[in-house]
């Protein structure tokens, strides 16, 4: 099969699809692999290295998508890359289609399979491919967040940590995922006061079973239990996530008035657009902005902030199925794995998930 890795092109993006290694194993089974020129340079990835490992390096966009059936992305094409795809491509990537449905009605009508790395699924029930960058997200969300507590940064100007005989700051946390697990165990190390916020009182009573009641409080999550959880909060963390379907609103507008001005809320779950009302798609060129007097951060590719350890992290999780899909052919590869066709978010123009199906057509 014929693999295309484009060069990232978001915003301050610099994860590529592929790896030198992960190429190599795809050379071993005689795939041919395209590479557009500097795609993995900013992070170390040297055209040379790609060579070697039997690439194929190549100028432009256009000359890639040209050249390739399959497309390993790490971030969903964006507009000015809608002008090379065409029918015989199948992407595979971070789709996020719920979270701009309009733009990702406009990707399904460029005949494209679209592939999303986050609904492909596993026996447990859990999401592999997605797993990884939110682990991630979850451990950036407490580094980003005590740095917008900075008063440099118009924070609070307070730090998340344990100083003698001063009272622990407070972190909240809204979802016990992923990356909402590993937000509360960053918060743990550093010391601070937590609340726990999560629908679901088995999880909660998990929780509690692993970390204790040391400094923690386990909430069962509704509208009156977090508006009262954010009253003393300096760092709130929200990491919801639906497969496929856009991220529920748990913060609303009028819970900001009670809320300490120069508060800090990461919103971890922006790329399904996002679980607090007041939320809107930042960059890593201009992270934050304030509403009611509280700094929002909602950088839609947080990993991209880490882009070595993100990448490796990827291509450990995904390089299986991109060997499936290119040993077996797409067709195949979706018939024969279930998790993989939970996948399939786009085929033939038109939108096959059930729960994108439901964001993007209601």
């Amino acid at each position: 099969m014929k693999i295309g890795v484009p060069k990232e092109i978001k915003n301050n993006e610099f994860r590529v699809g592929l790896t030198p290694q992960s190429v190599s194993e795809l050379v071993k089974y005689n795939h041919e692999v395209f590479i557009q020129k500097d795609a993995g340079t900013e992070i170390g990835f040297l055209d040379n290295d790609y060579q070697k490992a039997g690439a194929v390096i190549v100028d432009t966009a256009e000359d890639l998508y040209n050249s390739s059936e399959l497309i390993v992305k790490v971030k969903e094409p964006i507009p000015e890359e809608f002008c090379y795809l065409n029918e015989k491509h199948t992407v595979f990537a971070y789709l996020h289609l719920a979270g701009d449905p309009e733009t990702g009605l406009e990707l399904a009508s460029t005949g494209v399979t679209g592939i999303a790395l986050e609904t492909v699924t596993a026996d447990d029930g859990t999401m592999p491919l997605l797993s990884p960058m939110s682990s991630i997200a979850g451990q950036l969300s407490i580094v980003v967040g005590s740095y917008y507590l900075l008063k440099p940064n118009k924070g609070l100007g307070t730090l998340i940590g344990a100083i003698e005989d001063v009272e622990r700051r407070v972190v909240t946390v809204i979802g016990a995922g992923v990356a909402g697990t590993m937000a509360i165990e960053k918060a743990i190390n550093n010391k601070a006061h937590l609340k726990i916020i999560d629908l679901s009182q088995k999880r909660l009573d998990e929780l509690r079973a692993a970390y204790g009641d040391s400094d923690i409080e386990y909430i069962v999550s509704s509208d009156t239990s977090i508006e009262e959880a954010l009253k003393n909060s300096d760092l709130v963390v929200g990491a919801v996530y639906v497969i496929g379907k856009q991220a529920p609103k748990v913060v609303k507008n009028y819970m900001l008035q009670s809320m300490k001005p120069g508060a800090v809320m990461v919103d971890i779950s922006i790329d399904q657009g996002g679980c607090f009302e007041s939320s809107r798609p930042t960059t890593h060129d201009k992270p934050t902005y304030e509403q009611d007097g509280i700094i929002h951060y909602c950088v839609t590719n947080m990993p991209g902030a880490v882009p070595l350890t993100a990448t490796h992290a990827l291509n450990k999780a995904t390089l299986p199925y991109i060997l499936e899909l290119a040993n077996k052919g797409i067709e195949k590869a979706l018939a024969e794995n279930t998790h993989l066709r939970n996948g399939l978010n786009i085929q033939n123009s038109q939108i096959v998930h059930e729960g994108v199906k439901e964001a993007l057509l209601p």
